[in-house]
């Protein structure tokens, strides 16, 4: 396999996804990262949030409204949508869960199952507060 060229606006994309917990959408990126690169286009920003994703750097998640978020941190986890404001949160969850979650699928499959993504959705708390004044 070839090795990949060093890109200093990959580097930058990387960086803005690993101090973020937002979980933002290419265009987010794009406006942040633009700020030090001005002449970055969005179409490279979407190459490299997807290469970051399949090189298994970030994770990319496509939500129920079809738009994809992306996250820096590739650790285990499991990510909760809000379906009235849009908001991709973190959830907060023992790992043993997602391991139980494969071994389970795994049980009637004749394959390898080594993960697996999972999106939870409803309202978040700060929706289901404002909904309740």
């Amino acid at each position: 396999m070839a090795t990949l060229k060093y890109s200093r606006q990959r580097e930058c994309i990387k960086e803005y996804l690993m101090h973020t917990t937002e979980h933002p959408t290419a265009d987010t990126v794009y406006e942040h990262v633009k700020e030090e690169f001005p002449r970055i286009s969005l179409g490279t920003v979407y190459r490299n949030l997807n290469l970051l994703a399949d090189m298994g750097d970030a994770l990319k998640i496509t939500t129920l409204d079809g738009g994809d978020r992306f996250d820096g941190c590739t650790k285990p986890h499991y990510h909760f949508a809000c379906t009235s404001c849009g908001a991709v949160i973190d959830l907060d969850m023992d790992v043993k869960y997602f391991h139980e979650m494969n071994e389970a699928a795994g049980k009637n499959f004749d394959g390898l199952i080594e993960s697996h993504t999972t999106l939870f959705s409803g309202i978040c708390p700060a929706c289901l507060k404002k909904s309740k004044n």
